[in-house]
């Protein structure tokens, strides 16, 4: 039964209810909360003014948390949109996203506005996916849907040293109850400035419960001391209920996580993409993939990570390695791997410098700044991973884009 009710839910996220538009609900009722009607009250919008625009917008005071949204009762949340007026890098990392469902103490999605929206590195670029849209690099829409069964509540707390001035709506519907097996949108982020050498970065530490992993939004700023090399050989894991050593989900590369290969530009598709690729200022890149046609559903628990490899020729390797670059080779690879031409550096104790070894492709561990957001439903409405880090944190060290020509 439970089964059968998640892939329900599974049917109506990916169909994104095309099959329910002709579907009289007389159950439901529909508000927008925007700040021409903050309550969202019925017969209760645009009454400043003479109704003539007169509070399309409001301000957000550096410290202060606005609320966006503040729902009692049962609904799903169909829509975000919002825009603001100072969209730097920055201000992307400092101005904090919080929703709390039912209620409770923790919020269940706590991110910084860029890297949810998809835009980690700090360049909003134009989109439409399945799940967030930017029409024109210029505003944050969410089409995630969002179920609650007690309340809702959407906050933003700017977290940078300015004001910010923000237009919004939070689109919902208010529904009788929602079916007992409906979960819960989470979302969590966090930041390793420096990626431990041979160690995995968790996009989604381990958590208890059953639910269904939807996707990630990763972004990486490349470290110099390995000059442009390929950074993107690492495989995503995926362990599911009591997974151990090994995953039973892993793939073969990052552009190959999403859906790309042999090497990574810049796109943006529906359920996978890669909205920034480029050494511009330093490597600077964002990539996401949603797992709504090929669902990810946990019954205990689930844990999620990607390995920090790169890859260059041998000889290039080797200078990293001469000009003290902190790396662990991993594999040198002709491409033969029937005739012998795949060399397991590690489990053979080989070492890259080995002169009888071939200049080949050669994999290595290394260190980056990477950051993810994991999107996941769950049974529980509450937060169950470490809090956000400080804005100190998530603002250090980025790197600004390239200025836009006109």
């Amino acid at each position: 039964m439970m089964l059968l009710a998640l892939a329900a839910l599974a049917a109506a996220t990916d169909s994104g209810r095309e099959d329910d538009l002709f579907r009289y609900k007389a159950g439901e009722q529909t508000h927008w909360a925007s700040p021409e009607n903050r309550e969202a009250r019925k017969g209760a919008g645009a009454m400043e003014n003479k109704g003539a625009k007169g509070h399309a917008w409001d301000n957000i005071q550096p410290g202060a948390s606005y609320t966006l949204a503040n729902v009692s009762g049962a609904g799903t949340i169909d829509r975000i949109w919002f825009t603001i007026d100072d969209r730097s890098p920055e201000m992307l990392r400092a101005l904090k996203l919080q929703i709390f469902w039912d209620g409770a103490a923790t919020p269940a999605v706590s991110v910084p506005v860029g890297d949810f929206f998809l835009h980690g590195v700090g360049e909003m670029v134009p989109m439409d996916t399945a799940l967030f849209a930017s029409p024109e690099g210029r505003s944050f829409v969410s089409y995630v849907p969002m179920p609650f069964r007690k309340s809702a509540r959407v906050e933003i707390t700017n977290e940078s040293g300015k004001r910010i001035n923000i237009f919004y709506d939070v689109d919902y519907r208010r529904v009788r109850a929602q079916p007992a097996d409906a979960l819960y949108f989470h979302a969590w982020w966090h930041r390793e400035r420096a990626t431990a050498l041979g160690k995995d970065f968790q996009i989604l530490p381990r958590i208890a419960g059953h639910g269904r992993f939807l996707g990630t939004s990763i972004s990486v700023l490349t470290n110099a001391a390995y000059a442009q090399s390929w950074w993107g050989e690492g495989e995503v894991k995926v362990r599911l209920d009591g997974d151990s050593d090994h995953a039973s989900l892993v793939g073969t590369g990052t552009e190959d996580y999403i859906g790309s290969a042999w090497g990574q530009g810049a796109y943006a598709n529906r359920y996978q993409g890669s909205p920034v690729a480029s050494w511009d200022g330093g490597g600077r890149w964002s990539f996401y993939r949603f797992h709504i046609p090929d669902p990810i559903w946990f019954h205990d628990d689930v844990a999620v990570s990607i390995g920090t490899i790169g890859g260059a020729p041998r000889h290039e390797v080797l200078k990293f390695i001469k000009d003290g670059a902190k790396l662990i080779p991993i594999s040198v690879d002709t491409g033969d791997r029937d005739g012998g031409g795949f060399y397991q550096l590690l489990a053979t104790g080989r070492s890259v410098e080995d002169p009888s070894l071939p200049d080949a492709w050669t994999n290595f561990y290394r260190s980056d700044d990477v950051s993810a957001v994991a999107y996941f439903y769950l049974d529980k409405p509450d937060r169950i991973l470490p809090a956000i880090q400080p804005a100190a944190e998530r603002t250090a060290a980025l790197r600004a884009p390239p200025e836009k020509k006109n």
